[in-house]
């Protein structure tokens, strides 16, 4: 759902760029308090997972494909305010490298992929999981229902964006029964995508999750009749490092196969905005990228023929870019927060 430059007139792509800008800064303020020993080398790799995943079209519909779009994911498994930022430098690193995403729409895309989804996505989560009993089905079930939900939501908000900033005269409704129809699909992939990937990382520690923060019931033991909590047992700090980096080298290493490697096998059908925009003219008013003529422009390294090892490269060199920007904001955000907490 990448909108590129001269979908959305200038007003409207100014006032997205400070809304975008204005979440951005409420959100480093916010992960200050989300970022901790287990969230902050965390945040990095799931912006670098996200990545690519976001590379790994599959097909929704004849003739038309889905992608990740990955706020439900972030925000559930590093924090609401962590995830906005882990989207936006993901949209950001792709606008810049890979001509994927209008530059004057950055906005656009910030407002409606990172902020729209984190924000939808994280409210159903949280109220789910409220009314759903306290245990990791339910969490799982709670992630794929926020994650099927967020898509059409961002769908929706790039509708009323094109409503008010549109640069061609097609019908809204049209616009918007055709975006939220194909979105619903591809919300169904998400949510997938989402459930498995959160599943997976409470199944070997869910303490890493942020959403499912306190799933772990505390051992109750009796005594002189009375049902009291067992002490909690003590983890080694050595081994609890050792755990983090098992779990981080694992998902990094993950994240290099599905960009370097499974991408090549992706839908190269157009995804659902480029086949709405398609069917109802507004890719029109569609503006050559400014960054069209980077050596990484469309996922493919420049002046490498063969398109699988062009592509994987791209994956691999986007992947690493994506995991070192992150983990350094991360880094610094947490290291902020210390430092405040030292004051």
């Amino acid at each position: 759902m990448h909108v590129p430059d001269g979908f959305i007139d200038a007003p409207v792509s100014a006032a997205t760029g400070v809304v975008a800008a204005a979440a951005i800064a409420v959100s480093l303020r916010g992960a200050r308090r989300e970022l901790d020993e287990r969230t902050a080398p965390l945040a990095g790799l799931v912006a670098a997972f996200i990545f690519a995943v976001q590379m790994l079209n599959f097909p929704v519909a004849a003739g038309t494909s889905g992608h990740l779009l990955g706020g439900a994911l972030a925000a559930i498994l590093v924090g609401p305010y962590t995830g906005v930022l882990c989207v936006s430098v993901v949209l950001l690193m792709q606008g810049i490298l890979f001509a994927d995403g209008g530059l004057t729409a950055l906005g656009v895309n910030i407002t409606d992929m990172a902020i729209t989804t984190t924000v939808v996505a994280y409210a159903v989560f949280r109220a789910l999981v409220k009314i759903l009993p306290r245990s990791r089905r339910s969490i799982t079930a709670a992630s794929f229902t926020a994650a099927l939900l967020s898509v059409p939501a961002a769908a929706l908000v790039f509708t009323l964006l094109y409503a008010l900033g549109g640069t061609t005269d097609v019908s809204i409704g049209k616009v918007a029964t055709a975006m939220i129809g194909v979105h619903v699909l591809i919300g169904v992939g998400e949510a997938a995508i989402t459930a498995l990937t959160v599943g997976a990382v409470i199944a070997v520690r869910p303490d890493l999750v942020y959403g499912a923060r306190g799933l772990e019931q505390r051992l109750k033991l009796r005594v002189n009749g009375e049902l009291v909590d067992a002490a909690p047992r003590l983890t080694p700090a050595a081994t609890t490092r050792t755990s983090h980096r098992k779990v981080w080298i694992t998902g990094l290493v993950a994240s290099l196969l599905l960009a370097g490697f499974v991408s090549f096998y992706a839908s190269s059908n157009p995804d659902g905005l480029e086949k709405v925009a398609a069917d109802q003219g507004i890719d029109r008013t569609a503006k050559e990228h400014a960054s069209a003529d980077s050596p990484l422009a469309d996922y493919g390294v420049r002046d490498v023929e063969d398109a699988r090892l062009s592509g994987g490269l791209a994956g691999v060199i986007g992947v690493g870019v994506t995991v070192v920007a992150g983990t350094g904001v991360f880094w610094a955000v947490r290291r902020r927060r210390s430092t405040a907490q030292a004051a």
